[in-house]
């Protein structure tokens, strides 16, 4: 498949900025994908929505406040001469953290990177945490150690400082209340640095409907990471090297779905993100002769799901809008084809629905 194939118009105006006030207030749009039928619904229906016999499968992932904002010069440093003290005062170093390594090293990309060779340092907040680059990789990515003064605790100071790192297509800095909304009421295992946004619509009420209708939910753990934003540059879709991203499922977890399956009961995966993770760990079991459908434990995905992929264990989709010519866009094309999937967006459009991560969804089956 051409990367033209992934291709849509979008009026900007329909990019949600901000999320709604309720999150159960945005709309769902259902597509059969057998049939092609559409269905506009709200995301409050969802629970009549469903048979009652699914077993719905979420990421757990906790969003980090992955931005931070800094100065170079360590905290023991000299201070600086006059030729360079104005540099130092006005220049501004970002630090988008992408892949925790240790308890106190990350990956992260560096703004203004030419910068910060190996062994510059940079100082946030009042001084209260410094980070050393310890090393340079691929693509612009710094290797950063991280050191708390007066015996204070790195994470802590990484979520007092930091921001929530919103999309690039949300055209404003983040707020305080972006760190409730750009995080899903699953929110647990921290080192995302993106929301799993189809979580984003649930309410505490909307899990005890569907509870009481019979379906049951278990949970997975992907963090995922900014190359869930990663453009496709190449022509072909097959020349496309997928970023990687750390999982994890348990054994029990891993037996449920796997009895699920056997019953004949839906999975019905709650993001594109636990799309990646049990289709992989269903690879990974098959490569290795594993009587299980799943191979449970930690591993990483860099499996790129595209049209004419083989699903194992995903029955159904709930998932919110992507941008074009995007590696989202092209699991969900090869999970409802790709015909109905473009029409569904068309229709989303011509009726106004919010894309993106503060937009609303679609529920595929």
């Amino acid at each position: 498949m051409r990367i033209e194939e992934l291709d849509y118009d979008l009026p900007p105006e329909l990019i949600a900025q901000r999320p709604l006030e309720r999150r159960d207030a945005s709309r769902i749009l259902l597509l059969d994908r057998t049939r092609g039928q559409l269905e506009d619904r709200g995301f409050a229906d969802l629970p009549d929505l469903l048979c009652g016999d699914e077993l719905l499968v979420y990421n757990n992932a906790r969003v980090i406040p992955a931005r931070l904002f800094g100065k170079r010069g360590g905290l023991h440093a000299q201070k600086p001469s006059k030729s360079t003290q104005k540099e130092h005062l006005q220049g501004r170093i970002e630090v988008f953290l992408t892949r925790r390594l240790s308890s106190d090293t990350w990956d992260a990309l560096v703004r203004p990177g030419r910068k910060l060779p190996v062994g510059e340092k940079v100082v946030f907040g009042k001084e209260e945490l410094e980070g050393e680059i310890v090393g340079r990789g691929e693509l612009g990515l710094r290797t950063i150690r991280f050191h708390a003064v007066a015996n204070r605790n790195v994470d802590e100071l990484l979520e007092s400082l930091g921001h929530m790192p919103l999309p690039p297509y949300i055209n404003r800095e983040d707020e305080i209340t972006d760190r409730t909304r750009y995080q899903t009421i699953f929110a647990k295992q921290p080192g995302a640095v993106a929301a799993p946004t189809a979580g984003l619509h649930f309410t505490p009420e909307i899990l005890e409907k569907i509870r009481s209708k019979g379906a049951e939910t278990c949970e997975i753990t992907l963090d995922v990471g900014l190359g869930t934003f990663q453009p496709i540059h190449v022509v072909d879709l097959k020349d496309h090297a997928m970023h990687a991203e750390r999982y994890e499922i348990r054994a029990e977890v891993a037996e449920k779905i796997s009895q699920a399956r056997k019953r004949g009961r839906k999975i019905l995966a709650v993001g594109t993100t636990v799309v990646r993770t049990l289709e992989d760990a269903a690879m990974c079991a098959a490569q290795s002769s594993s009587p299980n459908l799943l191979l449970a434990g930690s591993a990483e995905a860099s499996l790129f799901i595209a049209p004419g992929f083989s699903f194992r264990v995903v029955d159904a989709l709930l998932t919110n809008f992507h941008l074009p010519r995007s590696t989202l866009l092209a699991l969900v094309c090869a999970f409802a084809g790709r015909e109905r999937v473009l029409a569904a967006y068309r229709h989303a459009v011509e009726e106004k629905y919010r894309f993106y991560s503060y937009g609303d969804c679609m529920l595929i089956r």
